[in-house]
């Protein structure tokens, strides 16, 4: 993958201006989100090719473009690309399929920070995960900085973006998934059987899940805290929870 920088603002996963965005919409780039300020003309196109791309379209002010955009002329729109396609749910599920393995899918509820986004599908990818799950609203996606922090695993992880993550839990377990929520009320991780077939649900950083996810949720999960803080950061705890699940895993395949 070309990560060398394709703009005046030095950020390589930036496309900015009319005809250069448009002619990445046509050629199928990956595109994450669409910044626009303003309407009619080719921003309109822009914006209709953007939504069947099933990019994001976030309505922005000239300043805000500006200060994206550096010294370029933004004409009104800036895309964000994405680091790799997203992919289906169904995708994720036939991932498993593939290995004969019970899927193994992490669903993340609103996981704002692309740092912590980035971290946790570089876990997913050595753990063994089959694919990731994020909402489309709310969250971090695929960008330079996830791709940056996940040490390139967002290149070969399957991540589905999805309009709502509880409908995305009821597809789950319609395909025999159990979705193990992680809250402090939980049962200890190392005391729960994680072998079969599994959705995790980690929270967003300062809040958790939410309410209608938590109500999703078959179980709920806790880590030990010895210690004076109360939580761990997300990425981290998402960590221990996937190596407890790839660690009950193996010893169930006698690895």
């Amino acid at each position: 993958m070309d990560r060398k920088p394709l703009n005046q603002s030095g950020r390589s996963d930036l496309i900015i201006g009319r005809n250069p965005v448009l002619e990445a919409l046509k050629a199928g780039r990956p595109i994450d989100s669409v910044y626009i300020c303003g309407e009619g003309g080719s921003l309109n196109l822009i914006v209709k090719l953007a939504k069947e791309r099933g990019a994001v379209i976030k309505q922005a002010s000239r300043q805000k473009l500006d200060e994206m955009s550096g010294a370029a002329s933004h004409q009104g729109v800036v895309a964000v690309g994405a680091c790799a396609e997203y992919v289906e749910i169904r995708d994720i599920l036939e991932a498993a399929r593939a290995k004969n393995e019970p899927p193994f899918v992490i669903i993340c509820d609103e996981i704002e920070d692309p740092h912590n986004l980035g971290a946790i599908i570089r876990t997913a990818e050595c753990a063994g995960a089959h694919g990731v799950i994020i909402p489309k609203r709310r969250s971090a996606s695929l960008n330079d900085t996830v791709f940056k922090t996940s040490a390139g695993a967002a290149s070969w992880v399957p991540v589905a973006r999805v309009p709502n993550i509880p409908a995305a839990i009821d597809e789950l377990k319609e395909q025999g998934l159990w979705i193990y929520g992680t809250d402090a009320s939980g049962e200890d991780c190392s005391n729960a059987d994680l072998k079969g077939p599994i959705g995790l649900v980690i929270g967003s950083e300062g809040f958790g899940m939410g309410r209608l996810t938590a109500s999703k949720c078959d179980f709920m999960l806790r880590l030990p805290l010895k210690g004076k803080i109360t939580s761990l950061n997300a990425s981290v705890a998402a960590g221990i929870f996937m190596y407890e699940i790839l660690r009950q895993r193996d010893a169930a395949d006698g690895k």
